[in-house]
């Protein structure tokens, strides 16, 4: 698979105390206006989907492509998207309890937003809304510096539980660090033992490659792939559970080691909808990931498309749940 651009790389935010208060306050304003903009239930007529992270990022890139996908098939007459950044999704996440039986309202969530409930104990969780839907994942992808010497995945794993201190990794944020954790779960180290370097984004993951402060990152496929195919860094293993269509790396699993975690995308709506409500906007989910805007979506932005409602998607957030819950007791938080 070459790629055709460059898609927007995902954005990690960190905040502190203050940051989640101030970033909560922006938030409460923003869902404040949704609210008193929304007026009725009318799900053809009005849609709003709530990105919970700054615009560019992941979230908003699928939120942006569901609109868009909305409107150029007059699925809904019209679609807005609303950023509420911080606190790794669970701001937003938190303001859909302002949103409860307004049923014109979608939020985008995944794999790091459920993180964040755990490692924040968010007072919000999926169980507090109605999840509708994973639409696609994508995958990790563990790369060196080219000139590196670690030719395989194997001499990777086998320097790093030698000796933990000299591989030190680098990753675009929390999804990435559970990824890393559970690489050095299935190395046999205590994740509390390794060295990771929180960067933003692929670019900064690439430099720490190249300028020696990490000699392994875990990014993901789209912020990768250019600097393997432009031979600055080396990929060692795709995380996933198969082998990927399209993609020439092969995969954890296929060298020996289990792990799987993917950064999936889902959509919820707010607690307090009738059934009848909730099925509708079932049905317009349906009906936005069936266009041709979506299917060329996910070719241009490298998705894995995997969807997963009803009773299958209560087990796999479950499923989810626990496993990350694991990670971040294996990492002391």
């Amino acid at each position: 698979m070459s790629p055709t651009h460059s898609p927007n790389r995902r954005q990690f935010l960190t905040y502190g105390l203050g940051g989640i208060v101030a970033v909560g306050a922006i938030g409460t304003a923003t869902v404040g206006s949704i609210t008193s903009a929304s007026g009725g239930n009318d799900l053809r007529s009005s849609l709003t989907i709530i990105a919970p992270a700054a615009a560019g990022g992941g979230w908003d890139t699928v939120a942006r492509e569901m609109q868009q996908a909305q409107r150029a098939n007059g699925i809904v007459n019209n679609t807005q998207v609303v950023n509420i950044p911080g606190a790794g999704g669970t701001i937003a996440l938190g303001n859909m309890e302002i949103l409860a039986g307004k049923a014109n309202n979608l939020m985008v969530g995944g794999t790091g937003q459920l993180a964040a409930t755990i490692q924040y104990d968010s007072a919000t969780t999926y169980a507090d809304v109605n999840p509708l839907a994973v639409l696609v994942e994508e995958y990790d992808v563990i790369a060196v510096a080219a000139n590196s010497p670690y030719k395989n995945l194997k001499d990777l794993m086998s320097a790093w539980a030698e000796e933990p201190g000299k591989v030190p990794w680098t990753g675009g944020g929390s999804f990435d660090q559970l990824v890393v954790a559970d690489m050095a779960l299935k190395a046999g180290l205590s994740p509390k033992d390794m060295i990771y370097v929180s960067s933003d984004g692929g670019g900064e993951s690439t430099q720490a490659l190249l300028n020696g402060t990490a000699a392994a990152a875990a990014s993901g496929y789209p912020d990768t792939i250019d600097q393997v195919e432009s031979g600055r860094l080396r990929a060692l293993a795709i995380v996933a559970k198969e082998p990927v269509p399209g993609v020439d790396i092969p995969t954890t699993v296929e060298q020996g080691y289990q792990v799987t975690l993917a950064n999936w995308r889902l959509v919820v709506a707010p607690g307090g909808i009738t059934e009848d409500e909730k099925s509708e906007l079932e049905t317009i989910v349906q009906e936005t990931i069936h266009t041709p805007q979506w299917r060329d979506a996910i070719e241009r932005f490298y998705w894995n498309e995997n969807v997963i409602t009803g009773a299958d998607l209560s087990r796999f957030l479950d499923e989810e749940k626990k496993r990350i819950q694991g990670l971040y007791k294996e990492l002391g938080l």
